[in-house]
């Protein structure tokens, strides 16, 4: 049984995650992680936890590290049920480097797991009936800001390499994927608590045929399309987002997959002291 079956199906398993992100929550928890894609479903939701810290005092020049652990549920195709079974389980790590006033770039690593389905009724689980991956990427990105908007183009180059559950090659084993985004941000007050955020971004991908070692062509995949309300209380170093995605998929009869997805970003729980020069 998955982790996400686990999750789903036993509730000592459930009740005691739930009980550590409210925890940790509660005593020092801000942050906007993009959902992952759902393949086969009509609706799809998505929820995970961030703790976001400066490794550094320098305003340029700093890096920072982003922690993150999110699980997705999807619908069958011919429902509307956001949270009918699980789809995916990700832990993420990545590290920011501010190297210019306007651009940043950041290295990461992944690991997934994600359920698999059949694509006929009744949608049964394949078998095997999950696929683990572990990806790494780099993104490189650009920003502008002109009073309270702030607009940013960013390019991910991802390596992802997929295993079955006993660590096997499945029948595409590998994957090089591109990802073009553009990210509008609009503050709404002068105490910098209320945002709305925007992105559409772009995927393009090729594929390795594990038996034959041969490569797809490099083509377009899909598009995120993402609206976001994200609050920021000011006393507390929290995050709270919610947003919808629109996750356009397909090339000759292209269709929609709606997400709807809540994190939260804790925000530098340890501080850091600048240090003292002396001669």
């Amino acid at each position: 049984m998955s982790l996400l079956n686990e999750f789903k199906h036993k509730p000592g398993i459930r009740t005691l995650i739930l009980s550590v992100i409210i925890f940790i929550c509660y005593t020092h928890c801000a942050g906007q992680i993009i959902p992952p894609g759902s393949s086969d479903a009509h609706t799809a939701s998505w929820f995970s936890i961030a703790l976001s810290q400066k490794l550094d005092t320098q305003k340029i020049r700093s890096w920072r590290s982003v922690s993150y652990f999110g699980i997705a549920f999807k619908s069958d195709p011919d429902n509307y049920n956001f949270f009918q079974k699980p789809s995916i389980l990700i832990i993420n790590q990545e590290f920011y480097h501010q190297f210019r006033k306007n651009w940043q770039y950041s290295v990461a690593l992944s690991y997934l797991n994600q359920n698999q389905y059949q694509d006929s009724i009744p949608y049964a689980k394949e078998d095997p009936a999950t696929k683990q991956e572990f990806r790494i990427y780099g993104r490189v990105t650009y920003t502008i800001r002109k009073n309270r908007i702030g607009f940013s183009s960013s390019f991910r180059q991802e390596i992802r390499k997929f295993y079955t559950p006993d660590f096997k090659s499945p029948t595409e084993d590998f994957q090089l994927r591109s990802r073009i985004r553009l990210q509008l941000s609009v503050t709404l007050d002068r105490n910098k608590v209320h945002r709305i955020i925007a992105n559409s971004e772009q995927l393009f991908s090729t594929r390795r045929i594990s038996k034959t070692k041969t490569w797809t062509n490099f083509k377009y995949n899909d598009s995120r399309f993402s609206f976001y309300y994200s609050y920021s209380p000011k006393n507390l170093p929290l995050t709270f987002n919610i947003g919808y995605m629109n996750n356009l998929t397909g090339n000759k009869k292209p269709h929609s997959i709606h997400h709807a997805a809540f994190d939260i970003t804790i925000h530098d729980p340890f501080h850091l002291k600048r240090k003292k020069h002396t001669l």
